[in-house]
């Protein structure tokens, strides 16, 4: 068969050509491997959230509204990048070692949709105040904005190692 058909036309044709080893790896869900030093990495990027929430309050204070676009992008992407790592590697290995454990597995459920609710508000808010112009009205918004954002934030980190950290264990 052609490079061709492989590529556009002759679906079929080219599954039948790979090895059954990895049709097998393509339908068969990955088990994610216990990490121990997953949560200690975890709980770095909850203290690295806080200095960067804190950069910008101080930003903020400062009346340094320029600096705070860009310092809300770069909150924004490491925020993102932790909560990709805890829905991969943290919450799939989980749901995989609490499946007999009824009450465990829906609290780690239901930590894992608030958490979606939070970065969605946190994204959000990024996205309102990357471009603002930061008149006065748009200041005194995003003082409260910021400050909403960081008391759920906290609560929310402070909940998660407290609640949900001790049950991530090796059995």
């Amino acid at each position: 068969m052609g490079l061709f058909d492989k590529l556009f036309g002759n679906k079929r044709a080219a599954e039948a050509e790979q090895p059954s080893i990895a049709k097998a790896s393509i339908s068969a869900p990955r088990a994610i491997s216990y990490d121990p030093n997953l949560v200690s990495s975890l709980k770095r990027d909850h203290g690295d959230l806080v200095a960067l929430y804190q950069h910008l309050a101080q930003l903020q204070q400062q009346g340094r509204y320029e600096e705070i676009r860009g310092e809300l992008v770069n909150f924004k992407t490491r925020f993102e990048a932790h909560i990709l790592t805890e829905n991969v590697r943290f919450y799939t290995y989980l749901e995989q070692s609490l499946m007999s454990d009824g009450h465990n597995a829906e609290l780690m459920r239901d930590f894992r949709r608030e958490m979606n609710t939070i970065a969605r508000g946190v994204v959000n808010f990024v996205k309102k105040y990357q471009t603002a112009e930061f008149n006065a009205a748009e200041r005194s918004q995003f003082a409260q904005d910021f400050q909403d954002v960081g008391g759920l934030l906290s609560q929310r980190i402070e909940r998660e190692e407290s609640s949900l950290y001790p049950l991530y264990r090796l059995d």
